[in-house]
C-alpha cells in the first residue's frame, strides 16, 4: 500500500510517496494546479503502484479542483487538518519545512490516523455550506458596521437611546435614519445615513439567505430539524460542516471528528478526561449550542444533567457529557437519513429500469 500526501497550493501541488509498511519516502513530484497537471500527478502515481490512496491536506479553498479531478476516477482521498500534519511534521526526525516535507507529514499523518473520514464528490451538502458560509460572512460585516454605527449617533447627540441588539430591525433602523435626517447636513451625519442603509441591505440579504436555507433543509435533511434545539440554521450548520455522515466508519471517530470526545490524561491510579480542544471548531460549536438549548428546556437532557451532577461532576462537565451524547444522536440521525435517501434514489432507479423492461 502507497499512501500520496498532497500539500495544496493556489499554483502548484507537492506529492510525496509514502510506503505503508515502513513509512518510507519513495517518490516526490510537483505540478501545477491546473487539468494538465491533475492529470500528470494521476498518471505517476498510478506508475507507482495499484493500492494506494490519497491524503491532501484540508485547504480546500485550494485543493477543491483536484479532488473533483481524482474522486471521479475512482481514487480514494482523505482530508488531513493541518493541526495534524503539523504534529506530524514536528515530530519527525528530520527539521524544517518545505513543500516535500509538508507533504511527507501528511502522508504520515494519514498513516497514523486510519479512522480519517474519507472525501466523496460534492453534493447538495456544498450548496448548504455555501450559503451557510456567505450568511456568516454577511453578519459579520453587518456586526462590524454596527459597532461604527452605534458611536456615531452618540457623537453627533441624537435623542434617540438605543437598546442593545436592535440595529437589525427594519423599525430601529428607520427612526435612526429621521433622526438624522432632521440634523443639519454634515460629513458624521452622511456617514451615519450609509451606515443605515447598508444595514438595511445587510438584513435583508441574510433573512433571504436564512429563508432560502430554511427551505433547502426542509427537503434535504428534515430529520435534523426534528431533534430538540436544532433549528433550521444549525441543521444547515450541521449538514455543511459534515458532509455526508457515511463518510465515517463509526460514531467514535465522527465525536472525535467534531471534537466532543473528551481525551483521556490518565496518569498511574489516576484515571480521568480533559476537554477535547481538536477537531472541526464550527461543527464543535453547533454541538455546544443545542447542548445549551437542550439544558434549558429539554426534559431528557435537563434530567440526564442532572444525574452528571450527582455523579459529582461539575455542570461545565456534564455538559461535555452531554455534547458527546448529542453527537452520538446527530450521527446516528444523519445516517439513517442518508440511508433512506439513497434507498429511495435506488428503488426509483430500479422502477424505472422495470418499467423499461415490460415496455
Amino acid at each position: 500500500m502507497i499512501v500520496i500526501g498532497i500539500d495544496p497550493h493556489m499554483k502548484t501541488h507537492t506529492a510525496v510517496a509514502v510506503d505503508a509498511a515502513s513509512g518510507r519516502t519513495l517518490a516526490e513530484k510537483t505540478v501545477s494546479a491546473d487539468a494538465r497537471g491533475h492529470d500528470e500527478l494521476l498518471a505517476w502515481a498510478r506508475s507507482l503502484g495499484r493500492e494506494r490512496f490519497f491524503a491532501i491536506e484540508d485547504c480546500r479553498h485550494v485543493s477543491g479542483r483536484l479532488e473533483r479531478h481524482l474522486l471521479p476516477r475512482g481514487e480514494r482521498l482523505v482530508h488531513v487538518p493541518p493541526k495534524m500534519m503539523a504534529g506530524a511534521r514536528c515530530s519527525a526526525r528530520s527539521y524544517g519545512k518545505s513543500d516535500p516535507i509538508d507533504a511527507a507529514a501528511v502522508a504520515r499523518a494519514a498513516l497514523r490516523e486510519p479512522d480519517l473520514p474519507e472525501a466523496g464528490l460534492a453534493g447538495p451538502e456544498q450548496d448548504v455550506r455555501l450559503l451557510t458560509d456567505h450568511r456568516d460572512d454577511l453578519v459579520g460585516e453587518r456586526q462590524r458596521i454596527q459597532k461604527r454605527l452605534r458611536w456615531n449617533p452618540h457623537d453627533l447627540e441624537l435623542d434617540l437611546e438605543l437598546p442593545p441588539r436592535v440595529l437589525d430591525r427594519y423599525v430601529w433602523l428607520e427612526r435612526i435614519e429621521l433622526a438624522l435626517r432632521s440634523l443639519p447636513p454634515s460629513t458624521r451625519s452622511r456617514i451615519a445615513l450609509e451606515q443605515t442603509r447598508r444595514c438595511r441591505e445587510l438584513t435583508a440579504e441574510i433573512r433571504a439567505l436564512e429563508r432560502e436555507t430554511r427551505a433547502l433543509m426542509r427537503v434535504l435533511a428534515p430529520e435534523l430539524l426534528a431533534l430538540p434545539g436544532c433549528s433550521a440554521l444549525l441543521g444547515a450548520q450541521l449538514v455543511g460542516q459534515v458532509a455526508g455522515a457515511s463518510r465515517f466508519r463509526s460514531e467514535a471517530a465522527f465525536a472525535m471528528h467534531s471534537g466532543t470526545a473528551p481525551l483521556p490524561v490518565s496518569s498511574g491510579k489516576s484515571t480521568r478526561h480533559r476537554l477535547n480542544r481538536t477537531g472541526n471548531r464550527r461543527l464543535n460549536a453547533v454541538m455546544h449550542m443545542i447542548a445549551i438549548t437542550q439544558a434549558r428546556m429539554h426534559p431528557p437532557a435537563i434530567a440526564f444533567m442532572e444525574r452528571k451532577k450527582a455523579e459529582g461532576l461539575s455542570p461545565r462537565e456534564a455538559r461535555r457529557c452531554l455534547k458527546r451524547h448529542i453527537a452520538r444522536t446527530v450521527y446516528k440521525t444523519m445516517l439513517r437519513g442518508e440511508q433512506a435517501r439513497m434507498g429511495q434514489v435506488l428503488q426509483a432507479e430500479f422502477g424505472a429500469e422495470m418499467l423499461a423492461v415490460a415496455v
